[in-house]
């Protein structure tokens, strides 16, 4: 069961995730792969009960070991399994160990598209943050630690939504060009609107926007391993 936010706008089919779903589903590593959603169509319970099997591994789509992954999403679960299946929660996409590469591939494929050198070019983590939980910070340098040490890129950087530092804070200490990622793991609002128009707000015509992880090509190459390895 792939676990994920949602997004219940009109125009939000969530349908990044339900490919994703799809992708894992063909490598035929279990006999059931679902979607479920804390906000949008399948709910989580409803996908969960479209399942048959005694054993579930619930893959958690989200950017950080938050609110959502550590409480919402267990309360959510074991309210929903009234069956007393084996239910085992994974690490978040956030977390996962091959997150750093999947953000670095990425990162290397569009600035060899806009024809600038990875070697030449400053990356930029932007994640939702948070002044009351660390969860989201300590995800996003986690992962930019890690980045930098594959040293191949001028310098990795980290900026926030609701925590400094901001965006536009980054922006005047990074030099050109620069690649910002969105740490989100859903085509949501963050991701689809704020950071778009955060970046467009820079006016930096030598920043491009990389999209958001949750989308990224090769996300369900890292769920099929971590569900190979919790087997």
């Amino acid at each position: 069961l792939i676990a994920a936010h949602g997004e219940r706008r009109p125009e939000a089919a969530n349908e990044g995730v339900t490919g994703i779903a799809r992708a894992v589903r063909a490598h035929k590593i279990v006999s059931e792969v679902a979607a479920g959603f804390i906000n949008g169509t399948p709910a989580i319970p409803d996908a969960l009960g479209g399942l048959t099997a005694r054993k579930v591994l619930v893959y958690p789509l989200f950017a950080a070991n938050g609110y959502f992954t550590r409480d919402r999403l267990v309360q959510v679960l074991d309210e929903a399994n009234g069956q007393g299946r084996a239910i085992h929660i994974l690490q978040p996409l956030g977390l996962d160990p091959g997150l750093p590469k999947l953000v670095a591939d990425r990162v290397t494929q569009v600035a060899r598209g806009i024809g600038i050198a990875p070697a030449a070019c400053s990356v930029i983590l932007l994640a939702h943050g948070s002044r009351r939980n660390p969860a989201s910070r300590k995800a996003t340098e986690w992962v930019a630690a890690e980045i930098t040490g594959l040293g191949v890129y001028r310098s990795v950087k980290v900026a926030f939504l609701e925590e400094r530092p901001l965006p536009e804070e980054v922006a005047t200490s990074c030099p050109g060009p620069a690649i910002v990622v969105g740490m989100f793991s859903g085509e949501g609002l963050h991701g689809a609107r704020d950071a778009p128009r955060l970046i467009a707000m820079l006016g930096r015509a030598d920043i491009a926007y990389a999209g958001v992880i949750g989308n990224s090509p090769g996300v369900d190459e890292i769920i099929v391993r971590a569900v190979q390895q919790a087997l």
